[in-house]
């Protein structure tokens, strides 16, 4: 167990931007930063980052929390994980207390796969730089390949012997359950007798952003026609294929500095390159792109030049996933190289700066490669060409973006001289996609909705603008946000507000449960040590749900821009002077709110009361009550409050 000193220590030596920077590219916005949410497709940010409060809130799919709510949600890590992740980037010594025998099995159960993957790449490392067998056969394959020792170390690179059984014997001896190795994929079972998936190959660890290492991809080094020539890891918790971009890991900061990615075909173009100093590059594996691995590229940039061979299969390979990087406007471009020749190939024999003026001088652009691969494969067969006109049109729909009418038009203008059709007809065509995607996104929209309740308006003889809607739940949360933010401040004939929360509000008006329990716990730490919890104490707490809800209730959405009053020469009030304003009409709602109640306990017992004299004096309260709730509203010009039906106490 960690020690909750080193926890905190953690805590305030971790820096929200600077953890949060290394996974996604952050835009300075007025005091705070934004960008496209890591969690969702976005075109828009809507991701914000407050340095001060030390949490983010996406305010498109709702995740937020602190530093070490990112790195767990990001990275898949549990909570330990996550504070030993930030402790080894911040160089800080976990104090631990000493753990039962119990306790460290469960810890080797809850991060199962995540330690055998370490335990095996060093072992695949360790074989290959060792022992003589790892040294003749694995190792004189990379040295063939022109791999220095540096970027073998770099890139973790491994073999397992040819033997059969060794790694399976040496990872039982450490205590790894063959269950949990056959579920790793490093071992199969047959006829009772376990052998290495991966003998006789040399390995290529595939890790995640952070590094972890998430599975494995494996290269036959003899010829073998009944074996293929790569395996990969099956597919588990940890290693989803279409999630994951070899070389990301080694690759991020480059992509990001450069602020462009090269996307290539393998493992071993992605270390060729990076060994010829060409260093924002990552590979999909052989897969066709994929909408996860796209947004683990936008993290970082919007510029994705794709880099496949020459030949038939290269060139098909890269009009895979082009429409999709288009639709989370990306800034594509490809490069083919002459024939015969790939990334790795070619920057082996012609070195990193030739590579790099090679790249500049064969970009191009999306639509234009797409126009003549299409027109060489189509010839004169109108039945083709009619399929491939349709094609481009649907690729240009997906820039659809205002800024981009220009660019638009431009390969409007462009294909329809190279495909010989009417300009006028193919802008037609382009609409068409256009209206039948924004047709079928307003749908989908249109299922999501959920129409909102009626409110109650008070009825007065002055015009009444149409009110907002109260949501009592959100009531409930804005107590919580007073608390937590107010309460050590003034309040006039109270300590502070707090002292006034605690005497003015009935928690058993609060019906949330989770709302319930943090305003029991406040006024319970307050209690305890005598003095009120901050922001800290909830956003940093163990439980990730308190985390997560307390991270958006505390991130200003709406914060007003910086330079709002530069632009339009109006003081904004800060919320130095303004929070007694929320004070108030937070403390109104729940007025409001017992007045109800309290009305609707005294209709019930007017309608059970068979005593005349009490009922008209029942009916008297009632109208009082009613009074009191027109005062109310009169006096704070409170909006309508929706009708609420008090629950029967047993």
């Amino acid at each position: 167990m960690i020690a909750a000193a080193s926890i905190q220590e953690v805590l305030t030596r971790a820096d929200i931007v600077e953890i949060i920077g290394q996974f996604v590219r952050l835009k300075k916005r007025g005091a705070n930063f934004i960008a496209n949410c890591p969690f969702h497709n976005e075109k828009t940010p809507s991701f914000h980052v407050s340095q001060p409060k030390g949490i983010y809130k996406c305010f498109g799919c709702g995740k937020g929390g602190n530093v070490v709510t990112f790195i767990q949600e990001h990275e898949k890590l549990s909570y330990p994980e996550a504070i030993r992740w930030l402790a080894d980037y911040y160089k800080i010594i976990l104090e631990e207390t000493e753990r039962s025998p119990e306790q460290q099995q469960r810890q080797l159960a809850e991060e199962g796969l995540r330690i055998l993957n370490e335990f095996a790449a060093q072992y695949f490392q360790d074989t290959l730089l060792n022992t003589d067998e790892g040294q003749a056969i694995g190792l004189s394959y990379f040295k063939q390949r022109g791999f220095r020792k540096e970027i073998i170390d770099r890139f973790k690179l491994g073999y397992d012997p040819e033997t059969g059984d060794d790694f399976y014997k040496a990872a039982t001896q450490k205590g790894y359950s063959a269950e949990l190795l056959e579920q790793a994929g490093l071992v199969k079972n047959r006829n009772g007798s376990y052998y290495d998936v991966y003998r006789g190959r040399v390995i290529f660890p595939i890790q995640s952003m952070t590094g972890r290492i998430l599975g494995f991809g494996a290269r036959i080094l003899k010829t073998n026609d009944k074996a293929p020539k790569y395996i990969n890891s099956p597919e588990n918790e940890l290693y989803v294929k279409s999630r994951v971009l070899y070389g990301m890991h080694q690759s991020r900061q480059a992509i990001g500095k450069q602020d462009e990615c090269y996307l290539v075909e393998g493992y071993t173009d992605v270390i060729s390159l990076h060994q010829g100093g060409v260093e924002n590059v990552v590979a999909s594996s052989g897969t066709s792109l994929t909408e996860d691995q796209l947004r683990l590229i936008g993290q970082l940039t919007k510029n994705l030049t794709i880099l496949y061979d020459g030949d038939p299969a290269g060139i098909k390979a890269a009009l895979r996933g082009l429409d999709m990087a288009l639709a989370q406007s990306f800034n594509v471009q490809l490069v083919l190289f002459p024939g015969g020749e790939d990334p790795d190939s070619y920057i082996q024999k012609e070195g990193g700066a030739k590579f790099t003026e090679y790249i500049k001088a064969h970009k191009q652009d999306v639509i234009g490669f797409r126009l003549e691969v299409g027109l060489s494969e189509a010839g004169k067969d109108p039945v083709k060409k009619s399929k491939l006109v349709n094609e481009i049109a649907e690729s240009i729909s997906r820039i659809n973006k205002a800024e981009d009418f220009s660019l638009q038009h431009h390969y409007i203008r462009e294909a329809s001289q190279k495909l010989d059709v009417d300009e006028t007809g193919l802008i037609n065509l382009v609409n068409k996609y256009i209206r039948e995607r924004v047709e079928m996104e307003r749908r989908q929209n249109r299922r999501d909705e959920v129409l909102p309740e009626a409110n109650t308006i008070p009825v007065t003889d002055e015009p009444v603008m149409q009110p907002p809607q109260v949501n009592g739940e959100d009531q409930e949360w804005q107590l919580m946000s007073i608390l937590v933010e107010y309460g050590a401040k003034s309040y006039e004939g109270y300590a502070n507000v707090s002292a006034l929360v605690y005497e003015r509000i009935d928690p058993e008006l609060l019906d949330n449960a989770m709302v319930r329990r943090l305003y029991d716990m406040y006024f319970n730490f307050s209690e305890k040590f005598n003095k009120l919890p901050d922001a800290a104490y909830f956003i940093n707490h163990a439980d990730e749900s308190i985390q997560q809800k307390m991270a958006g209730l505390l991130y200003a959405k709406n914060e007003i821009s910086h330079n709002w009053k530069e632009r339009h020469n109006i003081e904004t009030i800060h919320d130095e002077f303004n929070y007694i304003n929320d004070v108030d009409s937070t403390l109104n709602y729940f007025e409001l709110k017992k007045l109800m109640v309290m009305q609707e306990d005294l209709s019930e017992k007017i309608m059970q009361e068979k005593d005349p004299i009490k009922e008209k004096q029942l009916q008297a309260k009632h109208i009082e009550l009613k009074q009191m709730e027109r005062d109310i509203i009169k006096q704070h010009g409170t909006v309508a409050l929706r009708i609420f039906r008090s629950r029967k106490k047993n």
